[in-house]
């Protein structure tokens, strides 16, 4: 085998990056840009390591040991890296290794001073930059000192927090090789970071420059804070100098030591104006080079930048492409869906292509343009009212972007005084039937689809569901079911505005709409209540529930005493609702039905929390509740000014409320239907291009697009490597928050509560269910985690359907994101929970276990000791 140890970085470029690793190759891209100055050096190669490594006893059975540690068992992680680091550093450097290393010194100048730096095959790439993650070593004198360092690089692979990264993003260690950069050292007056997009914001067209005197350890450690230079359009806009009162300057024996910053200097800027924006511009040449905003270290000596690495910036969340160079200005879906996960392409494109607005895609999310509804004055206004009833956190973003008045284009009203785009729904008359009637549309469309659907295969199959996708925006689209929707919601905001006009009440909607009739929503955590009750008179079916880990327990669970009736019991809801799941907009997401042992936690839950029969009291309590506070509304109403007429009116739209108000829920229940019964076609599909050779593995269809997937079937061809790109832009993809308003400039808008109505240090929200509760916070991502007790108070980043089984079983909620006709705050109104929605890093801020107050009237949560 024909082995290369040592390569100069001018020659790196077209080698590839298994062999350099990262950061060199990298350098030496950058240094194959025109005008970018690049310190001169060599890299050893990963085939040094290779060799380096392979005489480390048991070195595979290390690794195997490595793979299988959690990314937050920390102990064990510490442990095996610091054996694996100790074995590295001891192995002999081989003898033609070190002479290939001698050699290169010799060229460059042996007795020079060197960085020596860690070049890892899965560093600086475009999904996991893995700054910092291994070592770095200045001025180094020598080549006994660079032989040295060279092997505490290798070793650093093993560092703990290089371990847990890789842990974290699904990457194989014994996949990873570590070359190292060995550079002429540059000893700076300054030095620094350039961003050539803001990395708080995202802003593109915003570059940020960190900058401090001597080497950037001083930086890095966070031993200086920086002078902040903000630049934008070929302009410093905004500007921070601080106080710099150290530096860490180089020794001339080696090594690097920090030093006071003479006084008269520390209140100096780092580098001049001029020199910012010529900084700038070499790193709008390196962005443009490797086509993304780049995280670039710089330094300066003399009047001459060098720059030391480029890497992208990972953390940005990416823009929607817009086919033209206009303004644009997105919502996210997610947010309105209760469903901020990313998504895998099928279920993207599925989702796109069943949806009612054209919406476009990043970061594994979709968003609406929202732009042209901002120009013109009254779709301005009618967005900012519907958003503003959803989510006031969209809505403040919207009026942020709109406040700077040159983002957004201002156009005239095309119809000037009209209704907004698709006009007023016409009135319709307070009659039940009407929700019976949209109701057996529904489930006669769904039952037509399942029929017709069971004959197609193949290429069949796909002309089949383009028609069945139309016919879904048919039933999704249908003019009565809006009309009920709209009527039901309005009730509701007028019952609000106007008891709180002419009673001083707060919110009184929420405890005239508790258990409301016809809400398939509520309805569906109750039933999860009787399955509780099937289950619990049965001590065997109970102990055999708190050991299920897979999801064939039902066949088991039959042969206990008890067992075929709590199977039955189970069997019976999953029929009714298997089709939901936690982020079913996302047809990729495992069912109930497919996964029935995500519903144990909770089944489990009720049996403990709960007696036979409380799904049937809990709901006569609430209607009954409901019933007392109209009768107290109307009375109170009676006695004032012109009461008659008030309390006639008020009567009429409680009547409209709670005869509409559950219907919101269907229309979700009916898509969601719908999908499952696409997404069994398409596995079906995809087991066929299994069988076939086509796919291996027919999950592998979740990451391509419908289309790419009607491809496939047709050509029985796939690019097994797209696949491959696609999983892991979904794991990165995964790692990112996406913002609730994003613009084409790339800058995240999330808004903020412009109130001072709450006490200090409480968490702002938006009210969506009255009352105020008090007990213990239990934060839960994963709703198969959930372990709750009855008076606990669920955290959660959203709810979506699927999470509303555990409302029963609880005392309050806290959302991160959600608005008030979202599926959480109905359900939430409906069960009589105290709840507040879209409280920015719930989860992060409110810690397990912590005992909270929770002021669903009000909006905000009391952090207590």
């Amino acid at each position: 085998m024909n082995e290369q140890y040592v390569v100069d970085l001018g020659e790196v470029a077209g080698i590839q990056v298994a062999a350099v690793g990262g950061k060199a190759a990298h350098l030496g891209e950058l240094s194959r840009i025109e005008g970018i100055r690049v310190p001169a050096g060599f890299c050893v190669t990963t085939d040094a390591f290779r060799r380096v490594v392979a005489h480390v006893p048991s070195i595979d059975e290390q690794l195997d040991e490595l793979a299988r540690a959690a990314p937050d068992d920390r102990e064990t992680i510490r442990t095996l890296g610091a054996r694996l680091r100790r074995a590295v550093e001891g192995a002999a450097v081989p003898g033609d290794v070190a002479e290939a290393i001698t050699r290169a010194l010799a060229r460059f100048g042996e007795r020079a001073a060197y960085a020596v730096r860690s070049s890892a095959t899965a560093e600086d790439l475009p999904t996991a930059s893995f700054a910092g993650q291994q070592d770095t070593y200045l001025n180094v004198v020598g080549p006994a000192a660079v032989l040295e360092h060279v092997s505490r690089c290798w070793a650093s692979l093993f560092t703990e927090r290089a371990v847990t990264y890789r842990l974290r993003k699904g990457i194989d260690h014994r996949t990873v090789r570590m070359a190292v950069v060995v550079q002429r050292m540059v000893f700076p007056d300054a030095s620094g970071i350039l961003f050539t997009a803001d990395p708080v914001t995202g802003h593109r067209k915003t570059a940020t420059v960190d900058a401090g005197f001597g080497l950037g350890e001083a930086l890095v450690s966070g031993l200086v804070n920086p002078d902040v230079f903000k630049v934008r359009d070929g302009e410093i806009v905004d500007k921070t100098i601080v106080a710099k009162q150290r530096a860490v300057h180089a020794l001339p024996a080696g090594g690097t030591r920090d030093v006071a910053v003479d006084a008269r200097r520390q209140e100096q800027p780092a580098l001049t104006d001029a020199q910012v924006l010529r900084l700038v511009q070499l790193g709008r040449r390196i962005e443009a080079h490797f086509g993304r905003p780049q995280d670039i270290e710089w330094c300066l000596d003399g009047d001459d930048f060098h720059i030391v690495q480029s890497r992208p910036i990972t953390t940005l969340f990416p823009v929607p492409r817009a086919g033209d160079r206009e303004n644009h200005v997105y919502v996210s879906v997610g947010h309105q869906q209760m469903m901020t996960d990313a998504m895998k392409p099928l279920g993207l494109s599925l989702w796109r292509m069943t949806a009612m607005a054209p919406m476009q895609e990043a970061g594994g999310r979709l968003f609406v343009d929202v732009t042209p509804h901002l120009a013109a004055p009254a779709s301005r206004a009618a967005l900012l009212d519907m958003m503003g009833r959803e989510d006031p956190l969209i809505t403040d973003a919207l009026q942020t972007l709109l406040g700077r008045g040159d983002f957004v284009p201002s156009l005239p009203d095309t119809k000037p005084g009209g209704p907004p785009a698709g006009g007023a729904p016409a009135p319709i008359d307070t009659d039940p039937a009407l929700v019976t009637e949209l109701v057996g549309r529904s489930q006669a469309s769904v039952a037509a689809l399942e029929r017709d659907i069971r004959t197609k295969t193949g290429p069949e199959l796909f002309d089949f569901l383009l028609e069945a996708f139309e016919d879904h925006k048919r039933v999704l689209g249908d003019p009565l079911s809006m009309q009920v929707i709209m009527a039901g919601m309005e009730a509701t905001w007028w019952l609000n505005d106007r008891l709180r006009d002419w009673l001083g009440e707060k919110n009184a909607a929420d405890t005239l709409t508790l258990s409301a009739p016809g809400n398939v929503t509520s309805e569906m955590g109750l039933a999860l209540m009787d399955v509780a009750d099937a289950v619990r008179p049965h001590p065997e079916v109970v102990a055999f529930l708190q050991g299920v880990e897979d999801d064939d327990f039902l066949d088991d669970l039959a042969k206990l005493p008890g067992g075929p009736e709590a199977r039955d019991a189970v069997e019976a809801y999953l029929d009714r609702y298997g089709m939901r799941c936690v982020g079913e907009i996302d047809i990729t997401r495992p069912r109930w039905r497919e996964r029935p042992a995500a519903l144990v936690p909770a089944i489990l839950d009720n049996v403990r929390n709960f007696e036979p029969g409380a799904a049937a009291r809990r709901f006569e309590e609430g209607r009954q509740k409901a019933l007392r506070k109209e009768q107290d509304v109307l009375s109170r109403l009676r006695a004032l000014p012109d009461g008659e007429r008030k309390a006639g009116e008020t009567k009429r739209m409680i009547d409209r409320m709670r005869t509409f108000i559950g219907y919101r829920e269907y229309p979700k229940y009916g898509i969601v239907s719908r999908y499952f019964v696409y997404k069994r076609a398409l596995l079906a599909e995809a087991e066929r291009l299994v069988r076939a050779d086509v796919l291996a593995g027919k999950e592998d269809a979740f990451y391509l697009t419908f289309e790419e997937l009607h491809e496939a079937a047709c050509s029985h061809r796939v690019d097994a490597g797209l696949i491959r790109q696609r999983k892991d832009a979904f794991r990165a993809y995964q790692a990112l928050t996406p913002p609730r308003v994003l613009t084409s400039d790339g800058e995240a808008v999330n808004g903020a509560y412009r109130r001072d109505d709450a006490p200090a240090g409480a968490l702002l929200g938006l009210p969506v269910s009255a009352g105020t509760v008090e007990g213990r916070a239990r934060v839960v991502l994963d709703m198969a985690q959930a372990d709750l007790e009855e008076d606990d108070i669920l955290v959660t980043a959203y709810t979506d359907p699927s999470w509303s089984p555990l409302f029963v079983g609880i005392a309050g909620l806290v959302t991160e994101v959600g608005g008030l006709m979202t599926h959480g705050a109905v359900i939430a109104r409906e069960y009589g929970l105290p709840a507040v929605v879209g409280v920015e890093r719930a989860t992060r801020l409110i810690q397990d276990g912590r005992r909270i107050r929770v002021h669903g009237t009000d909006g905000y949560i009391e952090l207590l000791s």
